[in-house]
């Protein structure tokens, strides 16, 4: 019976994944249109002199523009993660991994879909970066959704640990 009486977090922790990941999609979309309106391709505009600024580039690797031949691959693993964050999403054991995840998923989601429908073609198109921060490289805003979903998962697991196990809330 106690069974009948323990919170099911399944659905809760479902929906805070989709929302969480399709908010992070859409934002990241949004603005990547409203970059494409506003700037040319590789010509940099600074916003806090040449420290911070926006500067259009479109990328068909990975971080740093690392794998640039691997553009499919990386869709693939995109799409792999986005589905393996639907699948696994549910089973997190608190709010902040699942937060993390969908974080993550989110980001994952944004740039598969650039390179699912941006040239030069389906599957193979290059993902849009435009934040160009000092001499780091450039990203976007799904690029800060992974980074900062990595760090909220990581820390959340860690706590879950040192409470033993608990879920968190």
């Amino acid at each position: 019976m106690e069974q009948a009486n323990t919170p099911d977090r399944t659905p809760r922790y479902l929906r805070t994944v989709v929302a969480v990941m399709l908010a992070v999609a859409a934002v990241d979309q949004l603005v990547k249109q409203l970059i494409l309106n506003w700037l040319e391709p590789g010509v940099p505009q600074p916003v806090i002199g040449d420290w911070f600024r926006f500067h259009l580039l479109f990328n068909s690797g990975a971080a740093f523009s690392m794998g640039q031949s691997l553009t499919g691959v990386f869709t693939a693993i995109q799409l792999l993660f986005v589905l393996g964050a639907l699948w696994f999403g549910p089973r997190m054991s608190s709010k902040w991994e699942a937060l993390g995840l969908a974080l993550v998923a989110g980001g994952a989601m944004g740039n598969l879909i650039d390179r699912l429908f941006r040239a030069p073609g389906f599957w193979f198109g290059h993902v849009v970066d435009y934040i160009s921060v000092g001499d780091f490289a450039v990203f976007n805003l799904a690029d800060a959704a992974i980074t900062i979903g990595v760090a909220v998962f990581i820390v959340a697991t860690l706590a879950v640990e040192l409470k033993g196990g608990a879920d968190g809330r």
